[in-house]
């Protein structure tokens, strides 16, 4: 983990927020390249989910909440934390984190912890008006239901897909980024007819691993841990969550969750009339029905399958397993990046061979707006007149390729294209670039 912190802040992926101010613990901002791996693992979720399934929509809800959301989904009475203070060392632990150092005798009683931050609305803070900042991205999602499914014209099973910020007030942040305040989650809830819910669960359990794989996190880094009925949510029938070893330990990196019929029919009207298997609590607010009427005209609620994922523990499992400290030939040792090429915060990296050849200058400039052009993601300009150093510097970032201009190039018009992983160099007609790279990447 040591390492990882290190790179990330000597190469501009991650900072820690209001440093110079001492930080804010439990908050982390991604710097120049960070910001580009980020979303670059966004746009890969986003893409599996949205564009490569007809059934799949999209949504960005409100980060502000209607407490009477979090009150009818249960997170009022059931989101918070059983805390207990020490009083030999002065820390505060959740009940189930004391480290062994703290004497159980000098242990205060635990006493729950809202995990929630709440903020005033409107212009008098007097209590009487406030709102919570979202604490997952699923219950908009779900009060939703109704707007999606008539505004689109789908038929079950369909699902709606989200990313977007988090917010928890964790008692002990920890563990670089993965577990932190303020975070970003990838969220689906697919809505399936009641009897389907089983063979969607587990559907939905495998494309999620081959997913990661093709993220660079390989099937066999995960463990498949099916979470045992006594330790299952509230709203649960079944959880499978996909464990990965993290530097720090192994850690849930997704669970995908069968929530049955409880969200939809906990946020519904007119309970009653509706045939629901969840416990859930009188909702007297409600406006809408969130139900469909199957091929008999019944009213029927849908069960729902979930697979959620924290962007940042993403992140950080790409980044563990993308690492590599290699020895050379010449026994110097180089750190590189092995990330996926789609997801490479640089994809090429274009580099005059003298940084003050105007000529070499000039064409790099040009092969460089060329290649940004494609829209395959970032292109730089890397002109620093050692390529030694300028290939170290991108072997350890994570660029799939750097080309390089030299005076070869202004007589036949081809540059070196030089490998991160294999370090191999080879000519190539500038021509032929564009095909090359777009290859490369979407490969």
């Amino acid at each position: 983990m040591d390492e990882l912190v290190a790179l990330c802040k000597r190469r501009g992926f991650i900072f820690q927020s209001s440093e110079i101010y001492g930080g804010l613990q439990g908050t982390y901002d991604f710097g120049p390249l960070g910001v580009e791996l980020k979303n670059n693992i966004k746009n890969a979720w986003w893409e599996s989910m949205v564009y490569e399934n007809d059934d799949i929509e999209g949504l960005d809800s409100s980060i502000l909440t209607n407490p009477l959301v979090l009150k009818y989904s249960g997170h009022e009475d059931t989101f918070s934390d059983p805390m207990v203070d020490c009083k030999s060392c002065g820390k505060r632990y959740r009940a189930d984190q004391v480290p062994k150092e703290c004497k159980v005798e000098d242990l205060t009683e635990p006493r729950q912890f809202n995990l929630m931050f709440k903020t005033n609305v409107g212009p008098i803070e007097d209590g009487s008006s406030y709102a919570y900042l979202r604490p997952e991205t699923a219950q908009q999602i779900f009060t939703n239901f109704k707007n999606v499914l008539d505004s689109t014209s789908k038929a079950i099973p369909f699902g709606i897909a989200q990313i977007g910020k988090a917010f928890r007030n964790e008692i002990t942040p920890r563990n670089f980024i993965f577990r932190v305040r303020e975070f970003e989650q990838m969220e689906l809830e697919y809505f399936v007819m009641p009897g389907n819910d089983e063979e969607f669960h587990d559907s939905w359990v495998q494309k999620r691993l081959e997913w990661w794989n093709n993220q660079g996190v390989p099937m066999e880094s995960i463990e498949i841990y099916d979470v045992p009925t006594e330790e299952l949510a509230h709203y649960s029938k079944k959880t499978v969550d996909l464990m990965y070893k993290f530097p720090h330990g192994l850690e849930e990196l997704e669970g995908i969750a069968n929530r049955t019929d409880f969200d939809l029919g906990s946020h519904s009207k007119k309970q009653k009339e509706l045939a629901i298997n969840s416990n859930v609590k009188e909702n007297k607010h409600s406006n809408s029905k969130m139900a469909i009427q199957d091929s008999s005209g019944e009213w029927v609620v849908p069960y729902v399958i979930e697979p959620s994922a924290g962007v940042e523990r993403g992140f950080l499992a790409i980044l563990n397993e993308a690492y590599l400290l290699e020895e050379l030939e010449d026994g110097k040792t180089r750190v590189v990046l092995k990330l996926k090429p789609h997801l490479s915060p640089v994809k090429a990296a274009v580099i005059p061979l003298k940084k003050n050849s105007s000529e070499l200058v000039d064409s790099a400039k040009q092969i460089k707006k060329d290649l940004q052009k494609l829209g395959l993601g970032r292109v730089i300009l890397e002109n620093t007149g050692n390529i030694g150093k300028s290939y170290r510097k991108h072997d350890e970032i994570g660029t799939p390729v750097c080309i390089t201009v030299d005076f070869e190039t202004l007589n036949d018009k081809t540059v070196t294209i030089r490998d991160r992983d294999s370090m191999d160099q080879k000519r190539i007609s500038i021509v032929d670039l564009s095909s090359y790279l777009t290859k490369l990447i979407n490969n």
